[in-house]
């Protein structure tokens, strides 16, 4: 796919600014995703072990990405804003304080090393042509079926979560969706470009003749007798009946 130049301002045609900067960190997290996510195998808490020469520090801000990665599709940048309880969580089973996170990541290079080594454990791929090529045929799939970008991106974050991707950031994902809706509309029009023949052409344009001259007729028809008897007897038939005087 060749991205057309100013294509990433469609981004902000779907999301407002403030919407994408969501899109990009941590949402809130429910009870089920809590326990679902942020418990910790046997195995797990070996992948963090403090032998491996990892501080408290590092060893909860792996813990966090190795538990975020499924649960978002991605590790937001700033793994110290995960949510507290979260947080507290993931401390309590590898016994370090929770607070020691604020102290995490402060080298890009450290988080980086620690996403990648996540993505080894999980057996999650960074996008490759490969991948973005299946990921664009995903979505002019779904593209056929819907032309609504939210939902388009909502379908394009579960595929990649399915298919154990990370996620790109969100502007990438939407460009993609927004090549993939243009691609449906040129396949819709190729599949049906032979059904337009110039004798059903003729035919519809003039029955769009004949409605406009239908609806003038009706705007500019003056009420007459037949219009004020229609219009007496659509009154309400539930007032009370008014008694002839003697």
């Amino acid at each position: 796919m060749v991205v057309a130049r100013g294509r990433s301002r469609l981004a902000a045609q779907v999301f407002a600014d403030e919407e994408l900067e969501r899109l990009r960190g941590f949402p809130e997290i429910g009870r089920e995703e809590l326990f679902r996510f942020f418990t910790l195998a046997p195995a797990d808490v070996a992948f963090v072990d403090p032998g491996r020469g990892r501080g408290p520090a590092d060893r909860l801000g792996l813990s966090v990405a190795l538990c975020t990665l499924p649960w978002l599709g991605f590790v937001p940048d700033d793994v110290a804003a995960a949510p507290p309880v979260a947080v507290a969580r993931l401390a309590a089973q590898i016994g370090v304080d929770p607070g020691v996170l604020r102290h995490y990541g402060r080298r890009a290079k450290t988080r980086t090393e620690h996403l990648r080594l996540v993505a080894q454990y999980r057996g999650w791929r960074v996008p490759t042509s490969l991948e973005f090529k299946e990921f664009d045929e995903f979505l002019l799939a779904r593209a056929m079926e819907h032309d609504s970008p939210t939902l388009l991106f909502r379908l394009a974050c579960e595929y990649l979560i399915s298919v154990q991707v990370i996620r790109p950031g969100p502007v990438t994902v939407l460009e993609r969706v927004a090549y993939a809706r243009a691609e449906a509309q040129r396949e819709t029009y190729d599949r049906l470009a032979h059904e337009f023949t110039q004798q059903r052409c003729a035919g519809l344009d003039g029955l769009l003749v004949g409605s406009r001259r239908i609806s003038r007729l009706r705007t500019t028809r003056p009420a007459g007798r037949g219009q004020a008897r229609d219009a007496r007897s659509r009154q309400p038939l539930d007032r009370p009946a008014t008694r002839p005087r003697r």
